[in-house]
């Protein structure tokens, strides 16, 4: 697998571990929304999306871009 794949596989564990699927997936609908989530790939909407259910500072993550 590439790279890309790798971090969205990382994730993807991540959400099942913690049984975090129903938030992901409200959130992830919820972004599909936002114009501002327009022209993030794959990776940055799901990295973006578990920092929110987990409860990250959304803010932090646009920094690490």
């Amino acid at each position: 697998m590439g790279h890309l794949e790798d971090e969205l596989m990382e994730i993807y564990k991540e959400i099942e571990s913690k049984g975090l699927r129903k938030k992901f997936d409200k959130q992830i609908t919820k972004m599909h929304t936002q114009s501002k989530h327009n022209w993030k790939s794959c990776n940055e909407l799901w990295e973006y999306a578990l920092c929110r259910v987990k409860g990250s500072d959304p803010n932090k993550f646009a920094k690490k871009q």
